[in-house]
């Protein structure tokens, strides 16, 4: 049983994620941004995760999602990062899927988006690119938390259902 440091639903969607991926042979990846790694704990704490969790790469900075993950120049927090960010994961972490998320944690605004707009962006290989731009409520804890219940989602949505 997977058993996180964030909430039971968490655990239940990765437990979910880590059973079609298993059944698909399917390696996965992550790149996250304002989440800070606990997508990838989340993962990491499934049951055998080390059989099809490639890992994962924290790019908190811009500087970062540019030079590391391919971001276009200008502002991060957008669908076009957020799916570099999928597809450079997939590459640099030789995974079938993976998954990457960019947006504004809170409290303040940046790059003139509101608190809680978060892109989640999920790729398999040879497949196109699925993005979503979100608006979550709260603060940044439940900002964050929600973030990595929809890049489970969109993970779990783009893991195919043979191998």
């Amino acid at each position: 049983m997977a058993e996180s440091a964030l909430s039971p639903e968490v655990d239940l969607l990765v437990r979910e994620v880590a059973r079609a991926a298993e059944l698909a042979g399917c390696t996965i990846g992550s790149a996250e941004s304002l989440t800070g790694g606990q997508l990838s704990a989340a993962l990491t704490a499934a049951p055998d995760a080390g059989g099809w969790y490639q890992g994962g790469i924290v790019a908190y900075r811009p500087e970062v999602k540019y030079a590391l993950l391919d971001a276009p120049s200008g502002p991060v927090v957008t669908a076009d990062t957020a799916i570099a960010m999928a597809r450079s994961a997939a590459a640099l972490l030789m995974a079938d899927c993976a998954v990457g998320l960019t947006g504004v944690g809170g409290p303040q605004p940046e790059e003139g988006e509101a608190p809680g707009t978060v892109f989640i962006a999920a790729v398999h290989r040879g497949s196109p690119p699925v993005v979503a731009r979100h608006r979550f409520d709260g603060d940044p804890v439940a900002v964050i938390e929600q973030s990595i219940l929809e890049a489970l989602r969109a993970l779990r949505a783009r893991i195919p259902e043979t191998p």
